[in-house]
């Protein structure tokens, strides 16, 4: 494959940093500063295309799909980060969103050589795993990169549903994927240097379609993460915080429904805000498919018809 760096805003230079080198460092960190904060609105003129991608996400995930990302390098240990995430934040099972990178796992610490450059490879990483009611996001600021397209080419030919995210416009990834997300976020502060500003964008990108897709299964009620997995101390007090700011209730009443759901936020809220036994909340909570504000009206319109 011919590459031609030239036609590449991420690689070409930023003549506001041309003399990046001998810049102090406040100079220097007042002109990052300034760059940065373009990438929110360059990330702006890609939401419709995230719309869609959140969509396709969701209808995957509601049939009991999974989501996948794979990309190389920073792309990839974007996408592995953001899969890893979910599993506290949401209470999501492990095989819900997964990350792959180029390289496999040990390309997160250290760099592959070569590996991005196979689309065997990544055909080859999702053979592993991928069914036709999966999604499946190849992440490349390049918009180029092989082991995405090989990806990609085969996520496709299985009937999976496809989502590209390049930091460039008219990407070759983009020919590859049903839904095209290009967020040009233009040079680097450091020539080519796709870590900074593109990293950024694929960050912000990906923060959107992973929580957009968990409140469209339910996972958020208000504003709150109420499938949030409380494994260490600090989020067994944020749990119980949650349950008090979704229900109003005081300290020791969510501690003490925090315990009867056998430590589940979601079902404390509910069995607090229905007045409801565990096994009560939890049958109507499977009823609307976890969604509280759903549980809640179809709790009270049973007590409406009198069939409680």
């Amino acid at each position: 494959m011919a590459i031609n760096l030239d036609q590449m805003t991420t690689e070409t230079r930023n003549q506001k940093t041309m003399a990046l080198d001998t810049m102090t460092v406040h100079d220097f960190a007042t002109v990052m500063n300034a760059e940065d904060q373009t990438v929110a609105q360059s990330v702006q003129q890609a939401l419709p295309a995230i719309e869609t991608a959140i969509q396709t996400i969701s209808h995957s995930l509601k049939k009991d799909g999974r989501l996948f990302y794979i990309g190389a390098g920073t792309s990839g240990r974007l996408g592995v980060l953001d899969a890893a995430e979910c599993v506290p934040t949401f209470g999501t099972d492990p095989e819900m969103v997964q990350g792959l990178i180029a390289g496999g796992m040990k390309a997160m610490t250290v760099a592959v050589e070569g590996a991005e450059d196979s689309k065997e490879l990544g055909k080859t990483d999702l053979q592993r795993h991928l069914s036709a009611d999966d999604t499946v996001v190849g992440i490349a600021a390049s918009g180029r990169t092989p082991y995405v397209i090989g990806g990609l080419d085969y996520a496709q030919a299985v009937g999976a549903a496809t989502i590209s995210l390049a930091c460039n416009t008219h990407a070759e990834i983009s020919q590859h994927a049903q839904i095209a997300i290009e967020v040009s976020v233009g040079p680097e502060v450091l020539t080519g240097s796709t870590r900074l500003k593109a990293g950024t964008a694929q960050k912000l990108v990906l923060n959107m379609l992973s929580t957009g897709a968990m409140i469209g299964l339910g996972k958020v009620f208000q504003n709150l993460m109420v499938d949030v997995l409380p494994t260490n101390e600090k989020l067994v007090v944020r749990s119980q915080r949650i349950i008090q700011q979704a229900t109003g209730c005081d300290a020791a009443t969510a501690a003490k429904a925090f315990e009867a759901a056998d430590q589940h936020v979601k079902l404390a809220i509910v069995m607090i805000l229905t007045q409801r036994s565990s096994t009560d909340a939890q049958k109507l909570l499977t009823q609307t498919n976890g969604f509280i504000s759903q549980t809640v009206t179809a709790s009270s319109e049973e007590k409406t018809d009198g069939t409680r």
